[in-house]
Formats: structure tokens, sequence, C-alpha cells
């Protein structure tokens, strides 16, 4: 059974060229999970669907390629 968490993040994410920046790193930490930014969103939220990725390990991989993140509380 799957138990997916939904997570979603406030960045500084706002461009295609900024994704593409990005993707490289979510992709190698996220692989077969999935994510998404929405640019159109004011706050550039980073949504992300995982089973066992912890919200620290999206933190320091967005960071680390340079972007501003934090979590959006629900």
């Amino acid at each position: 059974m799957e138990n997916k968490k939904h997570l979603q993040f406030k960045t500084n994410i706002n461009c295609s060229g900024c994704v593409a920046a990005v993707k490289p790193h979510l992709d190698k930490l996220i692989s077969s999970e999935s994510w998404h930014v929405d640019t159109a969103n004011k706050d550039k939220i980073l949504s992300v669907s995982t089973n066992d990725i912890s919200e620290e390990e999206i933190i320091n991989t967005v960071q680390k390629a340079g972007y501003k993140i934090e979590l959006l509380k629900k």
C-alpha cells in the first residue's frame, strides 16, 4: 500500500531556467518520486510526493542548488 507524503515548500524558483537549474539536484534525490514547481504562484510552490524523503533532505538539496526554500505549514 502506498503511503505518500505530499509536501509543499515556498521557494524562489521563479522561471523555467531556475527549474532547469534545480532539476538535476531534485531528480537525483527524489528519482522515482514526483515533484513540481508552480512558477505561476506568487510563492513559487514546490510540491513533492514522496514515501521516504524528509523535509530536511529536500530543503538541503534546494539550498545546495542555490535557492531559498521553506516548508509550508498545513
